[in-house]
């Protein structure tokens, strides 16, 4: 091996290790919180993020209604009812999906990996916007 060669190795060689050694991560350890844009209705998705060892340990997503009610197993119905058996399921649907989007955050560790979920188009933007806005806080 040439003296050129040798020196390369041990350029190559340090900068790996400065990368591993010296490698921060994207997040700094926290609680942060994101809200969205209110939707055509006024409702709005929150999520509150918490940061340890530089990871996403755990993801809370809310959505309110303008009414400040949670869309929670209550939402879609009328009074406490079920007036209308197919808007209930879809608004329930919604419901689900937020709580996916949450863990699948959690379990994927970025915002761009996560799938929206068929008829809960509405939750997962106001989820990703949410979301946006605590990493960003993160950082």
């Amino acid at each position: 091996m040439n003296r050129n060669s040798v020196f390369c190795l041990r350029a190559v060689c340090l900068a790996a290790l400065l990368s591993v050694s010296c490698g921060k991560s994207a997040y700094q350890d926290g609680t942060y919180t994101g809200v969205s844009s209110p939707d055509d209705t006024g409702a709005y998705g929150e999520v509150t993020i918490t940061v340890s060892g530089g990871k996403i340990s755990r993801c809370d997503f809310l959505t309110w209604q303008k009414n400040g009610g949670v869309k929670d197993e209550n939402y879609g119905k009328v009074n406490g009812e079920i007036s209308n058996a197919d808007y209930y399921a879809k608004a329930q649907l919604a419901v689900r999906a937020m709580d996916q989007y949450a863990r699948d955050l959690v379990e994927k560790q970025a915002l761009n990996k996560i799938d929206a979920v068929s008829g809960a188009t509405i939750a997962y933007n106001q989820f990703t916007e949410a979301v946006s806005e605590a990493l960003g806080k993160a950082k």
